[in-house]
């Protein structure tokens, strides 16, 4: 444990209080040891039982992890404190950031007059026009959507959905590597996250059995552009899925399809099987623009039933104001060849640095989105070699639970004609590591 900091507290909750205090100003580092139960309660003058109790409860949390001999330490990503990149050094070629170019984005127009609502939406929580509207988007890709219902982002949903769901303990098969967001955010609620494998097709099915045998309630998924991967569902690599899925009925499956197109063409997907529980989650942040909190949800009546019941008691509705923005950018044939055009040239950016880092005998996974994954020996190595040659790329640990060591590289703004210089320097930093460290 840091020595600066000094744990206090003659309750569990007290206990539990000072010690998210030192996590919350940082006096508490990730990886720091806290004292070992009896150790704390004699200095603290409570029974190891108090002890005990409060970092149960920091487990529950997400704030410490138990590591078996180990002791216990302060969450890589505690609940109170979310991994965030760090900032970006002046003067360098930002390719960290997993967001698009913003030359693809459509100038957002809300509505031009706002009259004020009478009372509350709750009632009447979406506007009938993008609610047939989305039920449409889904029914295109061959995605049972009776009836949707929106919330506010990908994330803000898959939270809710989890919360009615699951208690405190409970486990939730999360992809790995997988988006850093959804790492930190089941932890937060309390839940533990089994890691299953991914490869270029998506989440590997013989890991996530193992995880369905050892009792997840939960699985969140991404159907294609995995972030930091790339990895998308084959239609076959989907059937094993599927088949897999369906000897766990109760289990609930939640799928993140965020760079789903305005436009979508159909494509593997484990809403359009019909299982017992599922939903799945479109957003159109990295199409449209970061700011529109919104995101269309498809699910079985009970999963949509929970969800907008919670929903009804703490954010009631997706401001209407946001929903007619959605709407007109969802109907302008402006748009949807804007993002047609941001589609391809993210395609073929993609592709460019892929395929220079390819001639340097560097390998790569990444066959959609916006990213490369590029498996390294030692990512902090590569990090600070890239930023000695003007690049900044993400170090893999934010998106890792027991993944091998890589970095990743947003190529949404990389032009094509950097990818060889990109590339040429990787190769470099990648001959100075092995100079330094050998193997």
């Amino acid at each position: 444990m840091a020595t600066q900091y000094a744990i206090t507290g003659a309750t569990a909750k007290g206990i539990a209080a000072s010690v998210e205090r030192g996590v919350t100003e940082g006096e508490l580092a990730p990886g720091d040891a806290l004292p070992p139960v009896r150790r704390l309660a004699d200095e603290l003058g409570v029974s190891p039982g108090t002890v005990a109790t409060a970092y149960k409860e920091l487990r529950q949390r997400g704030l410490v992890v138990t590591r078996g001999r180990g002791g216990t330490v302060v969450a890589e990503a505690p609940s109170v404190a979310s991994r965030r990149p760090p900032r970006v050094p002046p003067g360098l070629v930002d390719l960290a950031t997993g967001l698009p170019d913003p030359a693809f984005l459509p100038v957002l127009r809300p509505p031009a007059e706002v009259r004020p609502a009478f009372g509350s939406h709750r009632a009447v929580p979406r506007l009938t026009a993008l609610e047939e509207l989305t039920v449409a988007w889904f029914a295109r890709s061959g995605v049972p959507a009776e009836r949707v219902t929106f919330a506010h982002g990908a994330l803000d949903c898959i939270a809710r959905l989890l919360s009615v769901e699951l208690r405190p303990g409970d486990a939730v098969a999360v992809e790995d590597p997988g988006f850093h967001h959804v790492l930190d955010l089941v932890p937060a609620l309390g839940l533990r996250a089994v890691p299953v494998t991914v490869d270029r097709e998506g989440m590997v099915p013989e890991a996530l059995r193992v995880a369905l045998r050892a009792g997840v309630r939960a699985v969140v998924v991404t159907p294609r552009a995995q972030c930091p991967t790339g990895a998308s569902f084959s239609p076959a690599r989907r059937d094993e899925l599927v088949a897999l899925l369906r000897e766990y009925p109760e289990v609930l499956v939640v799928e993140d399809d965020y760079t789903v197109e305005i436009e979508a063409p159909p494509a593997p997907t484990l809403a359009a099987a019909g299982l017992e529980r599922w939903a799945q989650v479109r957003t159109v942040s990295k199409r449209l623009g970061v700011d529109l909190r919104w995101a269309g949800v498809a699910g079985d009546p009970v999963t949509l039933a929970r969800h907008d019941g919670r929903m009804v008691m703490t954010s009631g509705w997706v401001s209407h104001i946001l929903q007619e923005t959605v709407l007109g950018l969802f109907s302008d044939p402006a748009v949807s060849r804007l993002v047609a055009a941001g589609e391809a040239a993210y395609t073929e950016r993609r592709l460019a640095l892929a395929g220079a880092l390819g001639s340097y005998g560097i390998r790569t996974v990444g066959d959609s989105g916006m990213n490369l994954w590029v498996p390294v020996r030692d990512e902090s190595a590569v990090v600070n070699g890239l930023r000695t040659h003007g690049w900044w790329v993400a170090a893999g640990a934010r998106f890792r639970i027991a993944a091998p060591t890589a970095v990743r590289i947003t190529t949404a703004t990389l032009q094509p004609a950097q990818a060889e210089r990109l590339a040429a320097d990787f190769a470099a930093v990648l001959g100075d590591v092995q100079a330094t460290y050998g193997g």
